[in-house]
C-alpha cells in the first residue's frame, strides 16, 4: 500500500513540476494567448456605430452620442470576455530535443497523454488570467485607440505591455548594437 501510495505522490509532483515547467516560458505563453486575441481580431464582423440616442429632448428629438464601434468598450468586451476559458483549448507540443510551443488543439482524443495535455491547458488559462488581469486596462485603451491590429497584438501584449519577451528581445537588440559598432570601428 505504501509502495503504490510513493508512487502516486512521485507521479503527481513529476506532472506538477512539468505544468510548472512550461509556463516557465512566459514569452511562448503569452504569445499563444496573443494569437487567439489576434483571431478574434481578425474574425470581427462590421458594425455599425453604437447608438446611445435614447432619450427626447421637449421638441420630439433624440439625445444622446452615437460612438463608433471600433472605439468602444463594446468591441473591448467583446475581444476579451471568455477568452481565458478559449485558452483551454491549448496545450504544449514538443518540439526538438528541448523545445516547446503552445499549439491549439482541435481533437483532444488525438492526444496520447490526454490528462498531461489537459493540465497544460488549465495551467495557461490560468496564466492569461494573471496576464489580463496585468495587462487589461492598458490592452484595453490600445485596442479602443486603435493601435492594436492583427500582426501587432504579440507585439503589444508580450513586448510592450507584460514585458514577457523582453528578455529576448532586449538580448537581441544588444547583439545588433554590437554588430554596428564592431562595422563603425
Amino acid at each position: 500500500m505504501t509502495i503504490k501510495f510513493n508512487a502516486w505522490v512521485l507521479l503527481l509532483l513529476l506532472i506538477y513540476s512539468a505544468v510548472v515547467d512550461c509556463i516557465d516560458d512566459k514569452c511562448a505563453a503569452c504569445n499563444a494567448v496573443a494569437e487567439e486575441i489576434e483571431h478574434g481580431l481578425s474574425n470581427e464582423k462590421p458594425r455599425n456605430h453604437l447608438d446611445m440616442r435614447h432619450r427626447l429632448d421637449s421638441k420630439g428629438q433624440r439625445k444622446g452620442k452615437v460612438i463608433d464601434y471600433r472605439v468602444s468598450e463594446l468591441r473591448v468586451v467583446e475581444l476579451l470576455d471568455g477568452l481565458c476559458e478559449k485558452m483551454q483549448d491549448y496545450t504544449i507540443e514538443k518540439t526538438g530535443s528541448a523545445g516547446q510551443q503552445w499549439i491549439k488543439v482541435d481533437n483532444w482524443d488525438n492526444l496520447t497523454n490526454k490528462q498531461e495535455a489537459r493540465a497544460y491547458s488549465k495551467d495557461i488559462s490560468t496564466y492569461c488570467g494573471r496576464l489580463l488581469e496585468e495587462t487589461e486596462d492598458d490592452l484595453a485603451e490600445l485596442i479602443k485607440k486603435g493601435s492594436v491590429s492583427p500582426g501587432d497584438v504579440s507585439k503589444v501584449l508580450c513586448h510592450d505591455l507584460s514585458k514577457h519577451c523582453s528578455k529576448a528581445s532586449s538580448v537581441q537588440l544588444n547583439d545588433d548594437d554590437d554588430d554596428e559598432s564592431d562595422g563603425e570601428l
